[in-house]
């Protein structure tokens, strides 16, 4: 059975709940959520879809980072839009962090996320 760590970076935003930003098993790591927080103030970026997108981006690296991988590690994405009208603009932006092979994906829409933000993405990664 594998040991279950713990990631934790103050390079990202600190949970806002009981959980962890991500979970390391073995060579799998599961990233938990994030949404477009900056992690210095813990507030919402300014900007709309695009501001919030490229934030959430960075606060993934930086989870990905602590956890001693990478996006390019990305086997598995989820993301959460509260209007699928943005989809356009999320795909632009992932484009701009990823390289082919691209990682599997599903993007759903959903009624609302924590603190009104617009788009969520979690991730699992193969190390």
């Amino acid at each position: 059975m594998s040991t279950l760590e713990p990631i934790q970076t103050a390079a990202a935003p600190a949970a806002i709940g009981p959980y962890s930003q991500a979970i390391k098993s073995g060579q799998m790591v599961f990233l938990s959520g994030q949404i477009p927080l900056v992690p210095e103030t813990m507030e919402v970026i300014e900007g709309g879809i695009e501001a919030q997108t490229h934030q959430v981006f960075k606060n993934l690296i930086a989870v990905c980072t602590a956890a001693g991988g990478s996006l390019a590690h990305a086997a598995k994405l989820t993301i959460y839009l509260t209007d699928l009208g943005d989809f356009a603009a999320v795909n632009a932006i992932m484009a701009e962090y990823f390289t082919e092979p691209y990682p599997a994906r599903a993007t759903i829409q959903v009624s609302a996320l924590p603190k009104g933000v617009t788009v969520e993405i979690d991730a699992v990664l193969c190390l």
